[in-house]
């Protein structure tokens, strides 16, 4: 399946309404198609500064105009992340996420600082990746000379329901940072939240705008809303398991290349609807008690559902996607004389490799 950049809602809504065995069927294909089925990667989400945010996004218990239970705190220093940091490896991460409850980056000190955690997490051989807010190009390309791996601008929901969600930063905000991450080396990582009182017609809104991007995003994180007590959404029904697969098998079909998260909402997931959205396509999920701010399952619960998934945790900087075809796939590597990663005894891509050969020789 070529990558395409254009997209429909029409055509995504087709596709995400499809009799759930079928599309459970066809999102796995896509997925053996580009992705090692049996490899996740493990990451892990650290708050380097919490709470005191000047934004009102309707979900979030960050927002300092919100009442909730959340404890704040400054700026982490460099060892703590780097402590953190360290931690997560030995537990099995292989990328670092670090939130800033910012609206958008200030030059000064803090930056510096977090330059500085950047510069410490690449010398751990780990992926480093930063949710700050608003960036401007300078900043992204600062973030990108101290060796930041990718960029987390989430665009939250559809251009429509957006401003149900959010007033303080606009749409237009959110794909002008993803432009200038997009302007550096810097891979980008954006997704959004479902449960959040849209429709079916603006979560497929949401994928139109992320897979129209060009290139794609090489990770769209996708979230279950996960209703803090004291936000304007604290009366949310928790998203059905069926619409977080048949999200995440949407997402697949049409970004085939994509590193698709499973992100937050996981502690009201059973092991058997995590195990579904892998099938359909996730390859990567958070590790650690919280994200950011939410409940998380405890990376040891993860581990134990792995080994009873005969999953393994993907490795840092590790290719993650194939080439777009299994012709493409082979020529790539006679070429060099090398035989294909995902090539291996028994597995569906070999097998396509034999059987066009066995077709080429009757021939």
């Amino acid at each position: 399946m070529a990558l395409r950049h254009d997209w429909t809602k029409e055509e995504i809504l087709e596709i995400y309404n499809k009799p759930f065995m079928e599309l459970l069927y066809e999102a796995a294909t896509v997925h053996r198609q580009h992705h090692d089925p049996n490899t996740v990667q493990v990451s892990t989400l650290l708050s380097i500064k919490t709470g005191g945010c000047p934004e009102d996004c309707g979900y979030c218990p960050q927002a300092a105009r919100y009442h909730t239970d959340l404890e704040g705190n400054d700026l982490m220093s460099v060892n703590q992340v780097k402590a953190q940091a360290l931690r997560a490896k030995e537990a099995g991460s292989s990328r670092v996420c670090m939130g800033a409850a910012w609206r958008n980056v200030k030059d000064g000190e803090e930056f510096d600082n977090v330059l500085e955690m950047v510069r410490t997490i690449n010398k751990l051989d780990m992926e480093v990746c930063c949710t700050l807010g608003m960036l401007t190009e300078n900043q992204a390309q600062r973030l990108a000379e101290a060796g930041l791996y990718a960029y987390n601008h989430n665009l939250d929901t559809s251009e429509e329901y957006y401003k149900e969600v959010i007033s303080t930063r606009g749409y237009e905000d959110r794909l002008k940072t993803i432009d200038n991450v997009r302007k550096t080396n810097v891979t980008v990582c954006s997704g959004g939240i479902i449960g959040m009182g849209e429709s079916e017609e603006d979560r497929a809104g949401m994928l139109v705008a992320l897979a129209t991007l060009n290139p794609q995003p090489e990770s769209v994180p996708i979230n279950a809303l996960v209703p803090v007590e004291g936000t304007p959404m604290e009366e949310q029904e928790p998203v059905p398991i069926w619409d977080m697969v048949r999200m995440v098998a949407t997402t697949r079909i049409v970004m085939p290349e994509t590193q698709v998260r499973l992100s937050a909402g996981r502690t009201q997931m059973s092991r058997e609807g995590q195990a579904m959205c892998f099938f359909a396509g996730a390859n990567s999920i958070f590790a650690g008690d919280k994200l950011l701010t939410t409940p998380n399952p405890d990376v040891n619960e993860d581990m134990e559902m792995f080994k009873m998934l005969g999953l393994n945790p993907q490795k840092a900087f590790e290719k993650k996607a194939q080439p777009e075809s299994v012709d493409a796939d082979k020529s790539q590597y006679q070429s060099k004389g090398e035989k294909p990663r995902w090539t291996r005894p028994g597995h569906s891509i070999d097998r396509n490799l034999q059987a066009q050969e066995k077709a080429k020789t009757k021939a």
